[in-house]
C-alpha cells in the first residue's frame, strides 16, 4: 500500500480541482474557500460537470447533499446522475443541483420552528469542506436551512460563528498593526471509543436499544491495574485499526495516533489539526466510519459516553486554536509571554469568555450519556474552569496580586544514564481533570461526550471568543497610549475573572464547595445545564455575533431537552423489560433450583447442610422482591413525568434516573448473587475481555 497515493484519493480536493477545474473557476472557487469571498454562481455549472466527471470515475452513480440536522448525525437523500435524453440517458450534475437541494425539513428536529405542514427547506453547498465519493455516491458538504430561513443544521452556525471570530480577531490584530486575510479556528478532536465482539453485543438488549449497559455488576478485574493504557493490541484490534487508518485516509482524514484507552477495551483515535468545519465534517464521517468497519471485523464500536459503569468513560477533547492565514497562532505565548501583550490580551479575552459564558460552555456539552461520564476517571467535573499550567499561572498571579514575576524557563531533562538523550521539559504539567486546559499553544476542551457533534461546542466557543474580542476593541479603540491601555485592559480582565482559573485536582473533595464560593455553577445534569440557553444574556451574545436568531437559540435548547427526555425514557423502558421479562425470572428461576437442592438434601439426610442454600435462597429472594418494587416506583414516576420539555426534563433527571439506579443497584447485586448459567445476559468480563 502507498499511502501517499491511498491518502484522499476519494476526495475532491485541491489538486483535483486544479487539474479539472478551468483556470478561472479554480481561482474564484479558491477565493471562495480561502478568503471567504461570496461564492460566483457563475462557476457552479464548471464545477458541477467536473465533480460529476470525477466521481464517475470513482465508480459513482448517484450524488447526495451531505448535511447534520439537529440530531448528532448526518443525514443524505440519494439521486442518480441520469437525466433523460430522447430513448437514452445521459450522467449529468447541474451547478444548480450542485448548489441547492430540497429536502423534507419537518421530519428533522425544530424545536417548533417546523410543522408537518410546513415541510419544505433546503440544502446549500459548503464549498469550503472538500466533496467525497463513498460506496458509489459522491457526497457534497451542506448546511441545511427552512423555507423561512431558521437553521435546522450545526453547519451554518458554525460556519457563522467561524466567521464572528475571524471577523473580530482581524479587528483586534489591526489594533497591533497587524493585516492579515484571515484568521481561522483550527480543531484536533481526539475521539475514544469502545469496542466489543459482535456476537456478546448483540446478547445485550440495553446495549443494542441505548448504547450503555443499564445493568452490570464490576468485573474482578477492571482498570486498576493500569496496565491496558498504551498496551500492546490485541491483534483484532490491530487489524481494526489498520483498515481504520486506510479507510480514513483515503477519505482525507489526518489520521495520526492511535492506542488503547484506560478502561478494557477502550481505545483512542487522534487526527491532526484541521480547519474547524472541516474537522467537524471528518468527525462525522470519522464516526460512521469506525463503526462500519468495526463490523467487517466483527466488532461492534461502542461511542456512547459510559457503556459500562466503573470504567472510564469516552470522551473527545476539543483541541482549539486561532491562527492567521501568515501563520501567526495567536495562542503562542512565545518564550516570554510577560513580554508578548498581543498574547497576553487573547488570553485575557478567552479567560473573560468563558467565565462570562460557563453556563452555555457546559450546556453544549450537556447529554444524557455525558451525566454519567463527567466528574471521574479522567472526565473533567461539571464545573466549568480554566487551567493554565505553573508558567502561565504564576504570570497571572503576579498581575492579580501585584507581585513579581519570577519566569519558569524550560530546562532539559535527562534520566541520569549517559546513554540515555536529553529531552526538554516543557514549563507546565498537564491537568487532566481540567474543564478547559491551555496545553502549550491551543486550549483543550475535555468535556465533550465522545458521541456528540464536535460543532456544539465550538459553536458557542467562538461565539463567546468573538464577543469578547468585540468587547476588547471598543475599549481599546482610540486610546491616546495605546500599550499602556491594552497592558490595563488585560489586566482588568484577569482580575475580573480569576475566579474561573483553577490550576488544582478538580476531583478533590475541597473543589466543588470551593467553586460554590466562587460562584461557579455547577449543573451536574442536562436537565439543570440547557435552560442557561434561555437566559437573556445567553441569547444577546449570539445574536450580536450573528450566530443564531433568538428563535433558534430557544429551538435548538427545546431539542436538547427533548432529546434528553427521550433517550431516558427508552433506557427507562428497556430497563423495566429486562427486569421483568429476563431478571426476575431468571433469579426465580435459580431460587427454585436452590430451594429443590435443599428439599433433595433433606430428603437424602437430615444431617445434610443446608444453611449455604437457605442463607443465598432468601437473599436472592429478598433483593429480587427489592427491584421489582423498584421496578414499580420507576413505572409509575414514568406515567406521571409532565409534558414540556423543561419540567419534564426535570423529573428525568431528578425522578426516573434515581429510580433507575436503585433497580439496578439491586440487579447488580443479583448478578453476584446468581449462577453463571442462570443470569440472562453476557457479563462485563464477557464484553470487556471477549476480543482476543
Amino acid at each position: 500500500m502507498n499511502v501517499t497515493e491511498l491518502f484522499a484519493s476519494n476526495v475532491f480536493h485541491d489538486e483535483v480541482m486544479k487539474n479539472l477545474l478551468p483556470k478561472e473557476v479554480y481561482k474564484s472557487l479558491r477565493k471562495t474557500i480561502d478568503e471567504g469571498k461570496p461564492l460566483d454562481n457563475s462557476i457552479s455549472s464548471a464545477v458541477a460537470n467536473a465533480m460529476k466527471d470525477w466521481a464517475v470515475s470513482k465508480g459513482a452513480t448517484h450524488y447526495t447533499h451531505w448535511f447534520q440536522p439537529l440530531t448528532n448525525l448526518t443525514a443524505e437523500k440519494h439521486d442518480s446522475f441520469i437525466e433523460p435524453d430522447g430513448d437514452k440517458v445521459i450522467l449529468q450534475l447541474t451547478g444548480k443541483n450542485l448548489i441547492v437541494g430540497e429536502p423534507d425539513a419537518s421530519s428533522f428536529p425544530s424545536g417548533g420552528t417546523r410543522a408537518t405542514a410546513a415541510a419544505r427547506g433546503y440544502t446549500a453547498w459548503d464549498p469550503t469542506s472538500p466533496a467525497f465519493v463513498k460506496e458509489g455516491t459522491l457526497y457534497i458538504p451542506t448546511v441545511f436551512v427552512s423555507y423561512t430561513g431558521e437553521t435546522l443544521d450545526k453547519k451554518a452556525p458554525l460556519l457563522k460563528a467561524m466567521t464572528a471570530l475571524d471577523l473580530q480577531a482581524k479587528r483586534l490584530l489591526k489594533l497591533f498593526g497587524i493585516e492579515c486575510r484571515k484568521v481561522s479556528t483550527t480543531v484536533g478532536p481526539e475521539q475514544e471509543y469502545f469496542l466489543v465482539d459482535e456476537e456478546v453485543f448483540n446478547q445485550r438488549k440495553d446495549l443494542v436499544l441505548t448504547g450503555r449497559t443499564l445493568f452490570g455488576a464490576p468485573p474482578s478485574r477492571g482498570q486498576e491495574l493500569e496496565d491496558h493504557y498504551f498496551g500492546a493490541l490485541k491483534t483484532r484490534i490491530a487489524d481494526f485499526m489498520r483498515d481504520l487508518d486506510e479507510t480514513l485516509w483515503s477519505y482525507g482524514i489526518f489520521a495520526k495516533t492511535k492506542h488503547n484507552e484506560a478502561a478494557p477495551a477502550q481505545h483512542e483515535l487522534a487526527p491532526v489539526f484541521t480547519t474547524m468545519n472541516v474537522a467537524v465534517d471528518s468527525n462525522q464521517l470519522t464516526m460512521e466510519l469506525m463503526k462500519k468497519v468495526a463490523k467487517k471485523h466483527g466488532l461492534v464500536c461502542l461511542l456512547h459516553e459510559k457503556p459500562f459503569e466503573g470504567v472510564n468513560g469516552s470522551g473527545k477533547h476539543n483541541n482549539w486554536s486561532l491562527s492567521t492565514d501568515g501563520g501567526l497562532n495567536l495562542l503562542d505565548p512565545g518564550e516570554t509571554p510577560e513580554n508578548n501583550p498581543l498574547f497576553m490580551l487573547v488570553l485575557a479575552c478567552v479567560i473573560a469568555a468563558v467565565d462570562n459564558y460557563q453556563g452555555i460552555l457546559r450546556a453544549s456539552v450537556a447529554s444524557a450519556g455525558n451525566d454519567h461520564r463527567l466528574g471521574a476517571d479522567e472526565a473533567p467535573p461539571a464545573i466549568i474552569s480554566v487551567y493554565l499550567g505553573d508558567q502561565l499561572g504564576a504570570l497571572v498571579d503576579s498581575i492579580v496580586y501585584s507581585r513579581q514575576y519570577v519566569p519558569k524557563k524550560a530546562v532539559p531533562g535527562s534520566i541520569g544514564v549517559p546513554e540515555s538523550p536529553i529531552f526538554p521539559i516543557d514549563t507546565t504539567d498537564r491537568n487532566r481533570t481540567s474543564p478547559f486546559a491551555f496545553t502549550g499553544n491551543k486550549f483543550e476542551f475535555r468535556m465533550l461526550g465522545s458521541q456528540a457533534s464536535v460543532a456544539d461546542p465550538n459553536i458557542v466557543l467562538n461565539t463567546i471568543v468573538a464577543q469578547a474580542f468585540s468587547e476588547a476593541v471598543e475599549a481599546l479603540e482610540g486610546a491616546k497610549d495605546f500599550t499602556k491601555a491594552c497592558k490595563a485592559y488585560t489586566e482588568k480582565l484577569l482580575k475580573e475573572h480569576y475566579r474561573i482559573i483553577f490550576n488544582y485536582n478538580g476531583y478533590g473533595p475541597d473543589w466543588e464547595p470551593e467553586a460554590e464560593r466562587r460562584g461557579l455553577l455547577n449543573n451536574k445534569t442536562t436537565a439543570d445545564a440547557v435552560p442557561e440557553f434561555f437566559k437573556r444574556e445567553a441569547i444577546d451574545v449570539f445574536v450580536r455575533q450573528g450566530v443564531y436568531t433568538e428563535k433558534e437559540v430557544i429551538a435548538r435548547a427545546n431539542i436538547a431537552l427533548e432529546n434528553y427526555t427521550k433517550t431516558i425514557n427508552i433506557e427507562a423502558l428497556t430497563m423495566i423489560e429486562m427486569a421483568q421479562k429476563d431478571i426476575f425470572p431468571a433469579v426465580n428461576a435459580y431460587v427454585t433450583e436452590l430451594c429443590s437442592a435443599i428439599v433433595a438434601k433433606r430428603a437424602v439426610s437430615e444431617k445434610l447442610a443446608v444453611n449455604a442454600d437457605m442463607v443465598l435462597a432468601e437473599k436472592l429472594s429478598t433483593v429480587n422482591d427489592a427491584m421489582m418494587a423498584a421496578v414499580d416506583k420507576l413505572e409509575k414516576d414514568l406515567f406521571e413525568v409532565p409534558a414540556g420539555e423543561v419540567p419534564a426534563s426535570q423529573v428525568m433527571a431528578h425522578v426516573i434516573v434515581p429510580d433507575m439506579e436503585e433497580v439496578r443497584r439491586c440487579a447488580d447485586k443479583l448478578e453476584k448473587l446468581t449462577a453463571s448459567s442462570h443470569w440472562p445476559y453476557p457479563t462485563y468480563t464477557d464484553l470487556m475481555y471477549s476480543v482476543r
